[in-house]
């Protein structure tokens, strides 16, 4: 399990001054007080609109930035300390096109960076034939991936990202741009990932529908912080009112909006029963 205990993240910026020539420092706080948990085996999902706070999340989970503050365990070992150890058991995979070269073939792009991992030859040759098999581009291997369509392209980058047997998939909008057939594959495959190879998967995407469906847990960013946290059942529970009235059941998406604006004081007060002392079962927020 990776464990983040009270994450910050501040940036520190020097500023040139008219005056006299002096610098100004400024300091701008993107993340504050993060703490969460990844388990193996369940997709964990970060959720929040832009600038909320999500890439410097991921990118210190990942140990690709040191955190300002806090502490970051993987399966009990230091993950700041040991950031190279970290990084040999996560991957990331990212939406779109991006991190594979066109002019390759897949096998000749999961060879390339099955290299990077120093994996020895004979080894990397099975694990890309099982790889290829597992995201059904076995028949396609030989084909250069500028003729692939998006989705064929897709099952190549998680190919890719578990070309060094991770134990843990960290995916930043994984069905951006699919259509809605290859979408439905490529969250099946992710399933899979967690379900039967027990891998802890962390997953950012805009398609609520996705996370819903998807995620056995949901943190939701907004402004640097956590403002809610929670199944999906949970997370409706903060807006569901006293059992005798009878109202139609939110979607996700809508309990989500409120909770961003909510925690903005932007809620128009009708939501009295979200608040402290209402007849209801919240998620932590």
């Amino acid at each position: 399990m990776i464990q983040a205990e009270h994450l910050s993240k501040t940036y520190v910026l020097k500023e040139k001054s008219h005056l006299f020539g002096k610098r100004k420092v400024r300091q701008i706080s993107a993340v504050r007080d993060i703490s969460l948990e990844i388990p193996k085996g369940k997709i964990t999902g970060v959720l929040g609109i832009n600038g909320a706070g999500k890439t410097t999340t991921i990118r210190m989970l990942a140990s690709l930035i040191t955190p300002t503050s806090g502490s970051l365990t993987m399966d009990g070992v230091d993950a700041v300390k040991n950031h190279l150890w970290v990084k040999e058991r996560i991957n990331m995979i990212s939406g779109g096109e991006r991190n594979l070269y066109w002019r390759l073939t897949a096998q000749e792009n999961l060879r390339y960076f099955g290299s990077l991992y120093g994996i020895g030859k004979k080894e990397l040759e099975e694990r890309i034939g099982e790889l290829l098999k597992t995201v059904g581009l076995e028949e396609a291997k030989d084909i250069p991936v500028e003729r692939y369509s998006k989705g064929m392209k897709q099952r190549l980058q998680i190919a890719r990202g578990l070309i060094n047997e991770p134990e843990y998939l960290f995916l930043d909008e994984p069905t951006l741009g699919l259509d809605i057939l290859i979408a439905k594959e490529i969250r099946e495959l992710i399933h899979s990932l967690a379900k039967e190879r027990g891998k802890g998967i962390l997953l950012t995407t805009h398609y609520i529908s996705e996370a819903e469906e998807l995620c056995d847990y949901i943190y939701v960013l907004d402004q640097g912080q956590i403002i809610a946290r929670g199944t999906k059942e949970e997370l409706k529970e903060i807006f569901k009112v006293k059992p005798r009235m009878v109202v139609q059941e939110m979607s996700l998406e809508e309990v989500l909006m409120k909770i961003i604006k909510r925690s903005r004081g932007e809620g128009d007060g009708k939501d009295s029963a979200c608040h402290e002392g209402g007849d209801h079962q919240t998620a932590a927020v």
